[in-house]
């Protein structure tokens, strides 16, 4: 179904939103509305274990008074609810606090594109019906099972979804678009008993089409889990730390979100003096890229109606700016960065789309040659950090490496360092994956703390 076919009903919702929020009272209103469905069919010894499949429609409106404002969502359609919503919203608006830093975009900061055109967000083929899904499913167990040393699988799964998303507001915006996505996981499962050891593989598309074959996804989340049987605790030193490629976007999340203009204006943030200043190596640039072609995070505008484009986060290793949305600018005395994300039943917030680190050009083979002796990160469980200062703690799993070669696989133990430090010196793979909305590759990072046996 094409795009257009699925937003269509959702632009005069938004409108009849908008003129009961004027007749309750409003001084200015936004409205969105979310019309999503999705399956999902879990496969467990080639039989169907679970089919779950949600169908949704939500509607959410914000309403100022003055500087007060006040949000509230349903998914009653009617036009009765549609001026109950109203009536209540600028009610609960008369009674909140003065917000100086609230209040919709002037019209001249409006977004030009109203559409996701060009940008292939929706997959126009048939909605995937789920005996396709339970085979595909079927199919990845099956492979896994295949893979010696698999002692059983999990769980095999496929879903597909598909979403229709429309904004509208007093000062004369209103757009929409649609977005498809393609899911296949398996988690596989090596030995017995206390000896277990389990991993996963995973991967999600907006085309059906761009999606690997079920048989590769299984294979590999078998593969995984047959490498890490026999783990055991690490030695407990200073190391150097590779993270591979599956989790190395969260380290550099951690940068992402201390630039978040929320954090920045409430002073919560180690990187709230950092405008300006080399926070990755020489060389490194973090650039975010709300347009690019097939990819989940993409978006023509953001929440508030403002045109999103590309920009660099960090150029040559230096800070370059925040994350920002029209409250958290105005706070900060700046300009929105078109950065706001939002829900039906909340106000906008600063939040990213797709970014990627530059790459090295090393293989990670060659970095954990390069590391001599130290630990290959796979897997992280829990975090501790402090927002204000970057110390950082969090549970790892993976490979230790002796002499440049993976000796054997480890588990039950902690890294720990300084996000700043930590940034400050990483070295970069080529290996990373760039359909992703987060393209990091394999990172180095010399010297942690490790705390095993």
């Amino acid at each position: 179904m094409a795009a257009t076919d699925l937003t269509a009903p959702l632009a005069p919702l938004t409108q009849d939103l908008l003129r009961a929020a004027k007749q309750a009272g409003a001084d200015a209103a936004d409205a969105i509305a979310v019309d999503g469905r999705s399956v999902s069919i879990d496969v467990r010894k080639g039989g169907l274990e679970q089919a779950d499949r949600s169908e949704g429609l939500e509607i959410g409106l914000r309403v100022f008074v003055g500087q007060r404002q006040a949000c509230i969502s349903s998914s009653d359609t009617r036009p009765e609810t549609l001026a109950a919503m109203a009536a209540r919203a600028v009610a609960m608006a008369r009674e909140a606090p003065e917000d100086p830093y609230a209040g919709l975009a002037d019209s001249r900061q409006l977004a030009m594109l109203r559409s996701a055109e060009g940008l292939d967000l929706c997959d126009p083929a048939p909605e995937t019906d789920p005996a396709s899904l339970q085979e595909d499913a079927r199919r990845a167990e099956a492979a896994a099972l295949q893979v010696s040393g698999v002692t059983q699988v999990q769980s095999a799964s496929a879903a597909y979804g598909q979403q229709a998303i429309w904004l509208a507001a007093t000062n004369g915006f209103s757009g929409g678009y649609a977005r498809t996505s393609r899911h296949i996981s398996c988690v596989a499962i090596s030995g017995e008993g206390t000896g277990m050891e389990r991993d996963w593989c995973g991967e999600g598309r907006v085309y059906q089409s761009d999606l690997p074959a079920p048989e590769e996804v299984g294979r590999l989340a078998a593969e995984r889990a047959v490498a890490r049987h026999g783990a055991r605790r690490p030695k407990t030193g200073a190391y150097p730390v590779l993270y591979d490629e599956r989790v190395a976007s969260g380290l550099i999340g951690h940068l992402v979100g201390a630039i978040n203009g929320a954090s920045i204006a409430r002073g919560s943030s180690w990187l709230r003096d950092a405008m300006g200043e080399q926070v990755l190596p020489k060389g490194l640039s973090l650039v975010e890229d709300p347009h690019r072609r097939r990819t989940s995070a993409s978006r023509p505008f953001d929440a508030e109606g403002l045109q999103t484009r590309a920009r660099d986060l960090v150029a040559d290793g230096v800070l370059q700016g925040w994350v920002l949305d029209l409250a958290s600018a105005r706070k900060l005395g700046m300009q929105s960065t078109a950065n706001a994300m939002r829900g039906t039943s909340a106000p906008p917030s600063p939040g990213t789309t797709n970014w990627a680190l530059t790459q090295g050009s090393a293989t990670r083979e060659e970095l954990i040659a390069q590391m001599g002796t130290g630990l290959l990160v796979t897997s992280l469980i829990g975090s501790t950090i402090n927002p204000n200062t970057g110390d950082y703690s969090r549970g790892a799993s993976g490979f230790w490496v002796e002499n440049g070669e993976i000796a054997y696989p480890v588990n039950e133990c902690t890294i720990a360092g300084n996000l700043r430090d930590m940034l400050g010196r990483i070295i970069p793979a080529n290996d990373a994956r760039t359909h992703l909305a987060h393209v990091v590759p394999s990172l180095l990072v010399e010297g942690m703390t490790l705390a095993g046996d």
